[in-house]
């Protein structure tokens, strides 16, 4: 959820020139998770859980790890962007 402060509240930009679009980009996140209705703490389990599953194949890099959520044409949705270190060797599972 840091990453998510991070980017409504820095962005590099002079007050002056991307106040305005800063504006914009803080109000449409906003509006998405209003209407998805999640809290920070329910956010914040979601993307515990992605990472779980995604860490049972994959070695990922925590640090750089990014889900949010974005209004989409036919809805909202759940996106990510998770660096992969390198993917795993699983055993076969017994069914």
């Amino acid at each position: 959820m840091s990453s998510l402060f991070d980017r409504l509240f820095s962005g590099g930009r002079s007050a002056s020139a991307g106040s305005k679009e800063d504006a914009k980009s803080r109000l449409k996140i906003l509006l998405v998770h209003d209407q998805v209705d999640l809290t920070p703490s329910q956010m914040n389990a979601m993307k515990a859980e992605i990472l779980e599953v995604i860490a049972r194949y994959c070695e990922v890099d925590r640090e750089h790890v990014d889900v949010r959520l974005e209004k989409a044409d036919n809805g909202i949705s759940v996106v990510s962007s998770v660096p992969v270190r390198r993917v795993t060797t699983r055993t076969a599972e017994a069914t």
